[in-house]
């Protein structure tokens, strides 16, 4: 009569009595089941090389575990400092095309040694309900402090749940291992985007966006337009459809000019963002609309391109131009010819009267592209 052979342990690591403890504590957290060995009972607080053993079979995601054990351990508690040096905002709601944009975000992290903040922002109920008041409904029934209470709880809960979804996909490799933290905040998201993102400066912003379909139909009170509008910061926007998981698989990127300085920002923005990839770039001259300029401005794209081949080397270049009174027909046109799976444009801040009847590239493109792309402040 054959037994089944008892399961192995095996040692991951050798420590003092208080971290043998520690990390046992923080294997068992995950899901890791871990005992000691070598624990002087009489004494345990003076044993010395007490060694931590777990299953073999849970070896894989120990390692990953103890590699990582920043993002592992608790996280700080509100008022606690936390972005100290560069760090990638990502907004997110939960849906779909918000968690398309951490995994994203994730992988520039990763190729950018970055943390990740992780943002939601729940309606304040004085802002959300009151022009959907009935008759029989008081401003003040809705607008109570247990209600808000109840908000902020239920936000705060299903961060946490999400948080713990993203430190399960690390264990089992699906995302890279990528420190992050959590915020909570309540107000219109649009708003508190902005405004933690002049707080904090975060080196770059992550964020999701609908269909193009769908975001037409929601054009009034876009999160991603009011960001891109109103935010200082270079914002990648990563629509729903999108096909890729990550940086590598783009390929072709295409960057809009203004033929002048500010090209040259927006292109060390992307260079840096590629940091290690050969990636082909199309620079397009939009000219300026009045027609006297169109000629002599759409001629002067070469002299950019042979800029670029020389600065920024690692990339291949080609050159376009569109109508300005155009742009997002002949981009499309563009679109079949060449596989276009990246958008990068100059965004320059306009005032509110601007924004409304003269929309910025970046904006016009994000409502008629599924394809990422990247607006940098100039």
């Amino acid at each position: 009569m054959s037994s089944m052979a008892e399961p192995r342990l095996i040692t991951v690591a050798i420590h003092t009595y208080d971290h043998a403890v520690a990390l046992k504590s923080l294997l068992e957290g995950e899901g890791v089941k871990a005992v000691l060995q070598n624990v002087n009972l009489s004494a345990p607080v003076v044993s010395s090389g007490v060694r931590v053993r777990i299953l073999e079979s849970d070896l894989p995601k120990a390692l990953r575990i103890i590699e990582n054990r920043d993002i592992f351990l608790p996280m700080p508690g509100d008022g606690e400092k936390r972005q100290d040096g560069h760090f990638i905002l990502v907004p997110v709601d939960f849906t779909e095309h918000s968690i398309k944009a951490v995994d994203i975000a994730f992988g520039i992290g990763a190729r950018h040694h970055s943390r990740i903040v992780l943002l939601n922002a729940f309606l304040d109920p004085d802002i959300a309900i009151p022009s959907q008041l009935s008759d029989t409904l008081s401003y003040e029934d809705v607008a109570d402090a247990e209600l808000r209470r109840e908000l902020d709880t239920e936000a705060r809960h299903t961060m946490e749940l999400f948080a713990k979804r993203l430190r399960e996909r690390i264990k089992s490799s699906e995302l890279p291992a990528v420190k992050f933290t959590t915020e909570v905040l309540e107000g219109l998201p649009e708003e508190v985007i902005t405004e933690y993102a002049k707080e904090n400066v975060p080196s770059l912003i992550v964020m999701g966006t609908r269909e193009s379909d769908k975001k037409g139909r929601e054009l009034v009170g876009s999160v991603t337009a009011e960001v891109l509008d109103s935010c200082r910061i270079p914002i990648i926007t990563i629509p729903e459809s999108a096909s890729f998981h990550n940086l590598s698989d783009l390929h072709h990127a295409v960057l809009f000019c203004n033929l002048d300085q500010d090209d040259i920002l927006t292109m060390d923005a992307l260079y840096g963002l590629f940091a290690d990839r050969n990636l082909s770039v199309t620079l397009i001259s939009i000219p300026d609309r009045k027609g006297g300029r169109l000629r002599r401005k759409a001629q002067s794209v070469e002299p950019l391109l042979e800029y670029c081949r020389e600065h920024y080397p690692r990339f291949k270049y080609y050159g376009a131009t569109m109508s300005p009174g155009n742009v997002v027909d002949d981009f499309e046109a563009l679109g079949r010819d060449r596989h276009i799976d990246f958008i990068v444009v100059s965004n320059k801040k306009k005032n509110m009267f601007a924004r409304l009847f003269n929309p910025s590239l970046a904006h016009r493109l994000l409502f008629h592209a599924d394809i990422p792309m990247m607006a940098v402040p100039v």
